[in-house]
C-alpha cells in the first residue's frame, strides 16, 4: 500500500507497538503487555501473563486448534530493543515516522516487533476467513531477549506452564536481506567470554620495569588477534561468517595516572564458536599462551553457553518439510545458515524441540542494532501474508 494511501490498520498496530519504548538498560514492559493484551481480546484469544521475576512478563497468545491433543506450534517474539543514540538518529527512534517511501523508522523494526505483530496480524486473517486449525498456536511476547534472556525465554522452558503449552515447533527471528533470499536458521554459535588477565611489577613510568602487566597481557592478546585473523581468512574464502569463530577483543582495563606503570591490566573478548569446535581444546591452547607469557597471566570464564544440537533440515524432520512446502509454494529462497548471534532459540533448542530462524525482509538492508533502523510498510504487510500461509501450513495435522 502506498503511504499516499489509507494506512493499512495492520502497519498502525505495528508504528503504535514501535512507539513503546522497551529499551535498555531497566525496561518497563507494563505497556507493552497492555497494548498486547488489547490485541489479544480485539480477536478474542486467550491471554496470559506469568513472571519469570518481578517486572519481566512472559506474555502468551493463543489459538486454539481443532485438535489440542497434537503438539502445538509457537511463535516467539521478544518485546525488548537494545539501546539507542538518538543523536545519530535522523528521526526520534521511537516515533516510528514514516516516510514518503514507506520507510518506518524507529527502534525494533528489524529486531523484532515487525515479526511479533506480523504473527498477530497473520492470525487475526485466519480469523476473520473463519479458518480453524488443527493445531494450537501460541504466540510468544518475551523479555530480556537481548540481554540473554536470563529472565525471559531461559527461564520460561524450564516452567510447568511451559511444559504444559506441549509444543512440537518453533518459530524465532531472522534477519533482513539485501536480495531476494532469505537466511533460515537452524542453529547457532556457542557464546564463550572470558578475560585474560595480568599482573606485573609496577613503579614510575620514567623507567623501563621488568616483568611488566602490559607487556605479557600484550603478548597473549596478540596471539589471539593472529587466531581472529586466521578466521577472518575464511570470509574471504567464501565461508559464511556462521560457519566460523568470531573473535573479538571488546574490553581493556587497566591503569591509574600516566606515569604511573600498572600492576595489573585485563582484555576482555567475546568469541563466538562455530558448531563442532572443542571450546576446551581452544582453552588450553590460550592457557598455554598464558604460561608462555609468564607469571601473573591468567585467563577467566566469564560467561559459557552450552552447546546446541542444530535443526535437522531434511525428511527426518516432519515440520521442517511443512514449512519448506509452504516456502516453495510461495517461491521464496531460503539460505540456510548458522545464526551469527544468538537468540531465544536457543533455549527451544536445549531442550530437544525444533526450532526455526525466519524473517521475510526482503531487499533490505541490515539494520538491526544499527542508527536509523527502518522496514518499509509493504515489506511488513508482505510479510503477513507469508507467515498466514506458513502458520496455516504447520498447524495443519
Amino acid at each position: 500500500m502506498s503511504s499516499k494511501n489509507k494506512e493499512d490498520e495492520a502497519v498502525s498496530i505495528f508504528r503504535k507497538y514501535l512507539q513503546i519504548p522497551t529499551v535498555h538498560p531497566n525496561v518497563d514492559y507494563s505497556e507493552c503487555v497492555k497494548f498486547l493484551q488489547f490485541q489479544a481480546e480485539s480477536m478474542g484469544l486467550p491471554f496470559k501473563i506469568y513472571y519469570m521475576a518481578p517486572k519481566k512478563p512472559v506474555v502468551i497468545i493463543t489459538f486454539q486448534g481443532e485438535k489440542p491433543e497434537l503438539q502445538s506450534v509457537l511463535l516467539t517474539s521478544h518485546m525488548d530493543v537494545v539501546p539507542v543514540y538518538r543523536e545519530k538518529w535522523t528521526y526520534d527512534p521511537f516515533l516510528a515516522y514514516k516516510d514518503e517511501q514507506g520507510n518506518i523508522y524507529a527502534r525494533g523494526t528489524q529486531d523484532m516487533k515487525c515479526v511479533g505483530i506480523q504473527y498477530l496480524e497473520a492470525i487475526r486473517r485466519l480469523k476473520n476467513n473463519n479458518l480453524t486449525l488443527d493445531r494450537t498456536i501460541h504466540v510468544s511476547f518475551m523479555p530480556d531477549e537481548e540481554i540473554g534472556g536470563i529472565l525471559g525465554m531461559a527461564h520460561f522452558v524450564k516452567t510447568n506452564e511451559f511444559r504444559s503449552m506441549n509444543i512440537g515447533f518453533t518459530l524465532d527471528e531472522g534477519s533482513a536481506t539485501i536480495d531476494d533470499v532469505i537466511p533460515l536458521y537452524y542453529g547457532e554459535r556457542t557464546i564463550w567470554q572470558f578475560f585474560i588477565r595480568s599482573t606485573g611489577n609496577s613503579g614510575h613510568a620514567s623507567l623501563l620495569h621488568d616483568n611488566t602487566a602490559a607487556e605479557k597481557l600484550l603478548f597473549v592478546v596478540n596471539k589471539i588477534l593472529n587466531w581472529r585473523t586466521e578466521e577472518k581468512l575464511k570470509l574471504s574464502q567464501g565461508m559464511d561468517v556462521g560457519d566460523i569463530t568470531s573473535v573479538n577483543m571488546t574490553m581493556l582495563d587497566g591503569g591509574c595516572q600516566l606515569n604511573v606503570v600498572p600492576s595489573e591490566f585485563s582484555a576482555g573478548f567475546d568469541v563466538r564458536l562455530a558448531i563442532g569446535t572443542d571450546r576446551r581444546a581452544i582453552e588450553d591452547m590460550i592457557n598455554g599462551w598464558c604460561h608462555e607469557a609468564g607469571e601473573g597471566v591468567r585467563l577467566e570464564n566469564f560467561k559459557t553457553n552450552e552447546p546446541t544440537i542444530p535443526t535437522k533440515l531434511d525428511d527426518s524432520n516432519p515440520w521442517w518439510l511443512k514449512f519448506k512446502s509452504e516456502c516453495d509454494k510461495m517461491k521464496l529462497k531460503l539460505k540456510p545458515s548458522i545464526c551469527y548471534g544468538a537468540g531465544d532459540s536457543r533455549h527451544i533448542r536445549l531442550i530437544g524441540i525444533p526450532a526455526i530462524g525466519f524473517s521475510p525482509m526482503m531487499y533490505t538492508p541490515v539494520l538491526l542494532h544499527d542508527h536509523d533502523e527502518y522496514l518499509n510498510e509493504n515489506t511488513f504487510l508482505n510479510g503477513i501474508s507469508i507467515y498466514y500461509n506458513i502458520i496455516k501450513g504447520l498447524a495443519t495435522a
